[in-house]
């Protein structure tokens, strides 16, 4: 879980800051590890035999809800939102208007806003018509408490977008996707509310991306999205219900590992015509490419070069662009 642009809902690209925000805790009744634990000052997970003794497997690991509201509570209360994370918003801004065509008082749609909706906050100052969703409803009464407004936060899944059809020029979808029950549908309801022209910018998972580092993964676990498929779902399966510090004791964890090119033909599936990455938008002349030599040096050749695009997206593609058609297609 990162933070809101990156700490949204249970719910990567240029991380953005998350600013402190008060999200109801909720009390996490005593495990067979809580002695243990307290003895140890450790973590102990739980054993079987006294997690699931008079409970069923689907009720999953006990008092996960509340170990994740204190989690999330205290991860943003360490960190701030700065000009870091208004500057961010305002160069995906310009890089989006590069695609198609993007100004205020456009409206567009945040999926999955978070408790505290630092990027709907810079979108509303830039004078955007700017509505979110939020899936946990707490999160939906601070968000909208956040913003000083009611109603405009919506409670909603990325499945199933509360918002009526062709209503929004921009779907901004960060650290969502790879959470979500079913990408397909995701895309399908983008793509159902973005007027003919409008874009969706998506930041999700990047299975190729070479990294070490346990916070780059979703899962506290170095190498992670390496790991083949099975091994991936079994961790999933022991984060809900044995050890939920896995991942950060979310309630969702990510179960979705994209690669460029499978984003693409997601994209393609559910009527999108065209596909960007920032690495296409960047210009030699912004200010994150123009004091690295070789930033400037791969940008050159990635926008020049199939092949080179091909390989730097291995690494940079999980921030994805996609357009959909101006006009309907003419039937045939």
């Amino acid at each position: 879980m990162k933070s809101s642009t990156q700490l949204s809902s249970p719910a990567t690209a240029d991380p953005g800051s998350t600013p402190t925000a008060s999200v109801p805790r909720t009390a996490v009744p005593e495990h067979p590890a809580s002695t243990e634990a307290a003895k140890t000052k450790r973590w102990v997970p739980d054993a079987a035999e006294s997690l699931y003794r008079g409970r069923t497997m689907r009720e999953g690991y006990p008092g996960l809800i509340g170990l994740y509201s204190r989690h999330y509570t205290e991860q943003l209360e360490s960190l701030q939102a700065g000009t870091a994370t208004v500057e961010r918003v305002d160069r995906f801004i310009t890089y989006l208007s590069r695609a198609a065509d993007l100004r205020p008082p456009h409206p567009v749609l945040v999926v999955g806003s978070g408790p505290e909706p630092v990027a709907m906050r810079v979108l509303m100052d830039r004078g955007f018509a700017c509505t979110g969703v939020e899936p946990i409803p707490d999160f939906v009464v601070e968000a909208n408490k956040h913003l000083q407004q009611s109603g405009v936060v919506l409670e909603g899944a990325a499945e199933a977008l509360p918002v009526p059809d062709e209503s929004q020029q921009l779907v901004f979808c960060e650290s969502v996707l790879e959470h979500v029950d079913s990408p397909r549908l995701a895309l399908d309801e983008m793509h159902r509310v973005l007027r003919p022209g409008g874009m969706a910018f998506i930041v999700t998972t990047n299975r190729h991306c070479v990294t070490k580092f346990a916070e780059l993964e979703e899962f506290n676990i170095p190498f992670f999205r390496w790991f083949p498929k099975i091994v991936r779902e079994s961790y999933v399966f022991r984060h809900l219900h044995y050890d939920p510090r896995l991942a950060n004791f979310t309630l969702r964890p990510a179960v979705h590992w994209f690669t460029f090119a499978e984003l693409c033909q997601l994209g393609r599936y559910s009527g999108f015509e065209r596909f960007y990455s920032l690495v296409d938008l960047l210009r030699p002349s912004d200010a994150m490419v123009r004091r690295h030599r070789l930033r400037r040096f791969l940008l050159r050749g990635a926008q020049r070069n199939p092949w080179l695009r091909a390989l730097v997206l291995t690494q940079v593609g999980e921030s994805i662009v996609m357009l959909k058609r101006a006009r309907p297609r003419p039937k045939r």
